[in-house]
């Protein structure tokens, strides 16, 4: 599997977001990535699409990446079905009301697996942008696996995670985007914690660089990882692959669904069979 560092572009046209996308996907895949996964609002590039005062204007800039729902669909289809490979989007605003939501797509070499909205939204998200929770978490049944998606501040709450691993995820996919090396800490110790606990698979991708002309993106700092717990067939860190601070890239890593069954059934900690203990301690 592969987490990008993905770094924002001003487009001219969208011909030119798909060459980007294209090339992105094609390097992945050419070393062998099975499963993509790309940032949350990683599609804001697009606004720059409606010219600089679109896409520096922070409800107009929603619209505009709306505006370009379908397109960025068959792009992503095409290349999924292209490089035989499954892709996590990243997260674009949707309008399913008034107001938008926060959603990533899983898209397929044969259609469309599914998507998650985020569930629990940040204070810029709530005070400022005006960017909506969206309903329902549930896992996606996938070739590769049962897999789950924590975008961003998700997965710094243990509870929602436990949600998708309780339905069966063996492998979840936190798309971020923070503008601090603090906010990007945040993420990474909640995809960490996460697989930790759940003794599972966790991919963090992240926006990084500079984007001078969306506002709600406008700084973004982290790097690409895929983690595992440290314990039985894992690194002793935990981090399978990394890519530098910063940096663009990809964080490649191979993942294998038998060793998250053997750690679950024989790690030197058992964290996911124990979990049901903490709620019969707190009871006594």
């Amino acid at each position: 599997m592969a987490a990008a560092a993905y770094d924002l572009t001003w487009f001219d046209h969208f011909d030119d977001h798909a060459a980007k996308l294209g090339a992105w996907v094609a390097d992945a895949a050419g070393q062998g990535a099975k499963l993509l996964v790309f940032p949350e609002y990683g599609s804001m590039e697009l606004s720059s699409l409606g010219g600089r005062a679109v896409a520096g204007d922070l409800e107009a800039a929603l619209h505009e990446v709306s505006r370009h729902g379908a397109a960025t669909d068959a792009l992503h289809l095409e290349l999924a079905r292209r490089h035989d490979c499954l892709i996590l989007g990243a997260s674009r605003p949707f309008f399913a009301g008034a107001r938008p939501v926060n959603r990533a797509t899983l898209y397929g070499p044969d259609g469309i697996i599914g998507h998650q909205d985020k569930q629990i939204m940040t204070r810029f998200e709530r005070e400022e942008w005006d960017v909506v929770a969206g309903r329902g978490l549930a896992p996606f049944d996938t070739d590769l696996g049962r897999i789950g998606v924590i975008i961003c501040y998700d997965s710094e709450f243990p509870l929602l995670a436990r949600h998708l691993v309780e339905q069966g995820a063996e492998v979840l996919l936190a798309p971020s985007c923070t503008d601090s090396l603090a906010g990007f800490t945040r993420v990474r110790i909640g995809a960490m914690a996460r697989a930790l606990e759940n003794q599972c698979v966790v991919a963090q991708s992240p926006t990084v660089g500079l984007c001078d002309f969306c506002p709600a993106v406008d700084e973004n700092v982290g790097s690409g990882a895929i983690y595992g717990p440290p314990d039985l067939g894992f690194p002793p860190t935990g981090i399978l692959a990394e890519t530098p601070l910063n940096a663009p890239g990809w964080a490649l890593a191979g993942v294998s669904l038998a060793a998250i069954r053997e750690v679950r059934r024989n790690g030197r900690v058992l964290n996911h069979l124990h979990w049901d203990e903490q709620g019969a301690r707190l009871a006594r």
